[in-house]
């Protein structure tokens, strides 16, 4: 028998265990983090897509080598309740001036959830709520700059701003692009500068905040009691150097950035918590859920999103339901009509048309989540054995739970075990939308849908199912897709005309004349299935008649093949200052 000593021996290595798990992976993500500047000034956006996918796996690779090493030197999964316990003791106090001590709280729970039952998932063994305040962790590099612009002016305080950042690739213009950004700036004041306040500065996030072929600056000016957030784009010009492409001031096209439909920036940060109390400053409405999950703490943002979703269930009484729209044939989805999420489940059974398996669909949303998302692809929350209060369902909602998914219930007398599901923001599907939307709203709901298909092809995405109600429009117009069973990429699809009839009987024939392989893809047909409405179909055709071809989507595999990047601007083209400020009308 092990003495209380021994004991204490041994939940001490086991913390210090941990603690080193966890800062190997924080080191790894800041260095993946830190490269994308090196990627930026090189202008290898190959090199930046690949550091967002990679850096994915980071967390789950070293929770698991973290369990594995826990179990090879103690059988964790053997050691009593006590040993635990102080485990965690040991562990919160190797905390008290670590830099990163949330994260480092969730992956704690991480490993411990991989070796223990679901019985320990309580505050004696892992962390429910935050025990170390991230509040004043200080940070070097500091989390943000300021700048006083005082005597020098606002001009030359904005050059040196961009400066600080230290871009190898010289600007083209950066005097002229910085009086384009002052021209939009008073603009939005509403054409003119308020009087400076003795406390007038500009606060600047230390890090870029990297992505696509992009390069993003955030920060505030701060005059007496406002604050003015504000985002600058920096991008490569036609000929290699380095331009402001728009700012943005509005806070609700900043959030845009960090929607739920782009890929996870990339930003080295000391003290996240640090950016993420800064952000919150700039766009107070986003949770510190969404954006640790942009910032690329996707773990952190899940653990804080659950959190969040726990107390809403606290102060709330209504019912969980099957979700409004055509029910699909290979998800069930249901919803909370006060939590704006959906919550997704893969059926024990799929409908007959469809030839895809249980872990052909997994395979899918994680495809999703590893992909440039180009601001048109729902991100996805994933989740095992997640606990509701039974009480919550509608009969009709746990029938059809038992019925379709009686794989992934257990079942007691007050709650009910989900073990796997996906959560995803809530959207209205594309096909209600049209059916109550007027002329005009269809007409831009047409366009933006044809939009996502053609994003999604740049992007090596072929949707596979592109009926209306697997889209869904978001509060701001935007059509997103986020049904994924039949995804493929763009690659290995093949695009190709119908053969003509052997003789006109053919045409009539329930079968095709032709063979067909399973990826093949005949655009030609799109339109039967999508275009029955009549005003439906003539805003497809003004806008998006090159998708019944063919040859628009050989093209775009011919671009991809080649190693072609678009760029995809999560704001509109007219709100970019080349377009917004043509140069002859710059100086105005």
């Amino acid at each position: 028998m092990n003495t209380p000593s021994e004991l204490n021996a041994v939940a001490w290595d086991i913390a210090q265990t941990l603690i080193k798990g966890f800062n190997k992976h924080y080191f790894l993500f800041r260095e993946c983090s830190r490269n994308a500047k090196e990627y930026f000034d090189q202008g290898d956006w190959h090199a930046m897509q690949r550091a967002i996918t990679e850096r994915i796996q980071f967390y789950t690779e070293r929770v698991m080598e973290t369990v594995e090493q826990l179990q090879c030197r103690f059988h964790a999964d053997a050691l009593d309740d006590s040993t635990w316990q102080q485990v965690k003791l040991y562990f919160i106090g190797m905390l008290m001036n670590h830099k990163q001590p949330e994260l480092a709280e969730t992956f704690f729970n991480s490993v411990f959830c991989r070796i223990l039952d679901r019985d320990y998932f309580n505050s004696d063994f892992i962390f429910t709520r935050p025990v170390i305040s991230t509040e004043y962790i200080e940070s070097d590099p500091p989390i943000y700059r300021s700048y006083y612009p005082g005597p020098k002016g606002l001009c030359q305080t904005l050059e040196q701003i961009v400066a600080d950042f230290g871009w190898n690739r010289p600007f083209a213009h950066l005097r002229r692009d910085i009086v384009k950004v002052m021209r939009a700036a008073r603009e939005h004041l509403g054409g003119q500068w308020a009087t400076p306040d003795v406390n007038y500065q500009i606060q600047v996030l230390y890090s870029g905040f990297y992505r696509n072929k992009s390069a993003y600056i955030m920060g505030k000016v701060i005059n007496g009691n406002q604050s003015y957030p504000f985002a600058l784009c920096i991008m490569h010009n036609d000929d290699g150097e380095l331009e402001i492409d728009t700012v943005l001031l509005e806070p609700w096209r900043i959030g845009v950035l960090f929607s739920f439909s782009r890929a996870y920036f990339l930003v080295d940060m000391e003290v996240p918590s640090g950016y993420v109390q800064f952000l919150r400053g700039m766009l107070p409405w986003k949770t510190k859920a969404e954006i640790y999950t942009m910032l690329g703490l996707q773990k952190q943002g899940k653990n804080t999103f659950y959190r969040d979703f726990m107390h809403h269930l606290q102060h709330s009484n209504d019912d969980f339901i099957i979700a409004p729209g055509i029910r699909g044939l290979v998800m069930l989805v249901f919803t909370l009509p006060s939590y704006p999420f959906v919550f997704k489940l893969i059926k024990d059974v799929f409908g007959s048309s469809k030839e895809v398996d249980r872990p052909t669909v997994k395979a899918k949303y994680l495809l999703v989540k590893r992909h440039d998302r180009v601001g048109r692809m729902a991100d996805t929350l994933e989740y095992s054995n997640v606990a509701f209060p039974k009480k919550r369902f509608t009969e009709e909602l746990l029938t059809e739970l038992r019925t379709l998914a009686p794989s992934l219930l257990e079942e007691t007398d007050d709650t009910l075990v989900i073990k796997h599901l996906y959560i995803e923001r809530r959207m209205k599907p594309l096909n209600i939308y049209l059916d109550n939307a007027t002329p005009e709203e269809k007409e831009h709901a047409v366009r933006e849908y044809g939009d996502a298909i053609k994003d999604l092809a740049q992007a090596n995405i072929f949707s596979g199912d592109m009926l209306f109600k697997n889209f869904g429009v978001t509060r701001y117009g935007r059509v997103i897709f986020y049904d994924y069973d039949e995804i493929e990429y763009m690659t290995d699809c093949n695009f190709r005309d119908i053969p003509e009839p052997p003789s006109p009987e053919y045409e009539m024939a329930s079968e095709p004349w032709y063979p067909v392989a399973k990826n093949d893809i005949f655009p030609e047909e799109f339109a039967s299935f999508l275009l029955g409405d009549p005003l439906v179909r003539k805003f497809f055709i003004k806008y998006h008649r090159d998708l019944l071809s063919p040859a628009f989507w050989r093209t775009q595999q011919a671009n991809i093949r080649a190693g072609k990047m678009d760029n995809f601007y999560p704001y509109p083209q007219a709100l970019r200052l080349c377009h917004r400020y043509p140069d002859k009308a710059a100086s105005k």
